[in-house]
């Protein structure tokens, strides 16, 4: 009975820890100190530029607008045969992950244990980059973000940055790793594992583009609750 009791003392402090942990996450910002204003602060829309946070229960996706001059940054899609132009799209989505739960599992009914396992220990990372047609901004799983031209160049660098790249400074794709005809893999920079996964990625990112973030936010909503609470 006292080894019971021990046990759920013990479990008690752990939860009470991870929640503390995830409270001081959210509430304190990175970077401590807010060296420029919000863009919900700037006068109109004149000169600005829009990305999109796109959310699930668990991860994150930034949407970038295809516009003339982010094509030339992403040139490499067509080599993969992933053209923005000729397939229409209106947004280009990247998103950083652990590659074996982030490659195998295209959907929710074709989650296994070994990817889930690589998920909460340590794996090794790739990028998703996909295409999409029109995104409604207000739609609930949508955030829209607007960024002066400066922010939004120093954000898409940062995005670009997760890739890793060949001896000739090119995204190196993963072939046959794609779940259909609009999305394509790519090797990325970094190591996944539960502490510092997809939504830590998406809020460095969104950091470069001079918002704050929680210290920690390791889940979608929390990275949501952090920048309204910060911005």
């Amino acid at each position: 009975m006292r080894r019971l009791v021990r046990i759920a003392k013990w479990a008690g402090l752990l939860v009470g820890l991870f929640a503390s942990a995830l409270v001081f996450g959210v509430l304190v910002p990175r970077p401590l100190v807010h060296s420029v204003t919000s863009s919900s602060e700037s006068a109109g829309d004149i000169g600005r530029r829009s990305v999109l946070l796109l959310a699930n229960p668990i991860h994150t996706d930034i949407a970038i607008p295809v516009d003339a001059d982010v094509l030339a940054s992403f040139g490499f899609l067509q080599t993969g045969g992933l053209d923005p132009v000729l397939n229409g799209a209106e947004w280009i989505v990247l998103g950083w992950g652990g590659r074996q739960f982030y490659t195998e599992t295209p959907t929710w009914s074709e989650l296994k244990p070994g990817p889930v396992f690589k998920a909460l220990t340590v794996d090794s990372s790739v990028m998703h980059v996909a295409l999409a047609g029109p995104i409604a901004p207000d739609h609930p799983d949508v955030r829209e973000i607007f960024l002066d031209e400066n922010r939004f160049r120093a954000l898409l660098a940062q995005a670009l940055a997760g890739f890793a790249r060949d001896g000739a400074d090119q995204p190196i794709q993963i072939v046959g790793r794609d779940y259909g005809a609009f999305d394509r893999f790519y090797e990325a920079q970094g190591w996944f594992n539960v502490f510092v996964g997809c939504n830590i990625w998406t809020a460095g990112v969104l950091r470069a583009g001079g918002l704050q973030t929680g210290v920690w936010t390791p889940l979608p909503f929390l990275l949501d609750y952090s920048l309204d609470f910060h911005n």
